[in-house]
């Protein structure tokens, strides 16, 4: 390991306020935030949209990993997803008529991941096991199930955008 590289955010020490049971979610949203912003640093705009082999495009990965965060957590906190996340759930892998960048949809990754993180770190811990509905037909969750879901699919989502990039850019 280099002077200038650091070790994974999970083994870098606990995350201050973050319940112990949740610092495996609140580590994985970090280290994933930290691997997306070094891989799209420097990404062509004009490959943003462009698919490999029928898969999903860089920009449907971008927008996908922060609305797949916000609706997660809006369910976490037992709560239905407004008109707006719905149209954002819609527009996903659409460049649509207004142009986005690769920094506008880092940045709203990014700042999805801070949500997350001060959501983590105001969850009751006794609330972990309760009951959540999820999606339209309100199936059956708990809080730590989509806390916990939400850091898998989002490594998921990474992986499948690191490859993507990387051929991209060969």
């Amino acid at each position: 390991m280099s002077a200038t590289k650091l070790p994974e955010v999970w083994l870098r020490g606990p995350l201050v306020h973050v319940p112990a049971l949740l610092q495996p979610v609140a580590h994985a949203l970090l280290q994933a935030r930290e691997e997306l912003n070094e891989l799209m640093d420097g990404f062509p705009e004009v490959l943003l949209w462009e698919k490999v082999a029928g898969m999903a495009s860089p920009g449907f990965h971008l927008q996908h990993l922060t609305g797949v965060l916000n609706r997660l957590f809006t369910y976490a906190k037992g709560e239905m997803l407004s008109e707006s996340q719905l149209a954002y759930l819609a527009a996903e892998g659409k460049p649509g008529e207004n142009i986005i960048s690769v920094t506008d949809l880092v940045n709203a990754f990014n700042a999805q991941v801070d949500s997350a993180i001060t959501q983590l770190k105001a969850t009751d811990v006794n609330t972990l096991t309760d009951w959540r509905g999820v999606g339209r037909a309100q199936l059956p969750s708990t809080v730590i199930g989509l806390y916990t879901h939400s850091a898998e699919h989002t490594m998921r989502h990474l992986g499948q955008l690191l490859v993507t990039v990387k051929v991209l850019k060969q």
